[in-house]
Order: structure tokens, then C-alpha cells, then sequence
């Protein structure tokens, strides 16, 4: 049990790590929106087209988020239900919470 649990709490610690930048957040939140491109998302986050582009490539590697070719453009997706169900949890949290406390 231990032993199993402690391999859950590392895979988790490495999708965590992969959150833990505003800029990534960014993106992830804009993406719980539905299918973006990275056009698109580089206007929500402060970066770079390349820089997108670099995190969304280890996203895909590691099976958090999918793309589909449309045309000419390339659309990104949130396709681990976990971290669509994370970035939720935390855009109630933070985000919608956020807004209404500030008004």
C-alpha cells in the first residue's frame, strides 16, 4: 500500500511541477476552454510563440494535453481528465473566487 502510494505521489509531484508557473497555468486555464492554437494561447500567456510551443510539447509527451491537426493550424487540448479536473478545481478557487472577492 505504501509502496503504491508513494509512486502516485511522485507522479503527481511531476504533473504539479509542471503547473508551477503562471505563465503554464495561463495556458492550462485558457485551454479549459475547448481546443486552442498556440497562436491563440501565447495571447493569454506573457511568453513567447516558441515558448508555448516548448511546454505544450512536454505536456503532450506526457499525455496531459493532445493536438489535431486542422488544416494549416494545429489545435491543443486538455486530454488527461485529472488535470482538466485540477485546473477546474483551481480556476473555481482562485480565479472565479478571486474576481468576486475583489468587487
Amino acid at each position: 500500500m505504501k509502496e503504491q502510494l508513494s509512486k502516485k505521489a511522485e507522479q503527481v509531484s511531476l504533473v504539479l511541477k509542471q503547473l508551477a508557473h503562471p505563465d503554464r497555468l495561463m495556458v492550462l486555464c485558457c485551454l479549459l476552454d475547448g481546443e486552442k492554437t498556440v497562436n491563440e494561447l501565447v495571447g493569454y500567456a506573457n511568453a513567447s510563440q516558441s515558448w508555448v510551443s516548448q511546454f505544450l510539447s512536454k505536456m503532450k509527451l506526457s499525455g496531459l494535453v493532445d493536438s489535431q491537426k486542422k488544416g494549416v493550424f494545429v489545435y491543443y487540448r486538455i486530454a488527461e481528465p485529472r488535470l482538466k479536473a485540477i485546473m477546474t478545481a483551481i480556476y473555481k478557487a482562485y480565479c472565479v473566487a478571486g474576481v468576486r472577492s475583489e468587487r
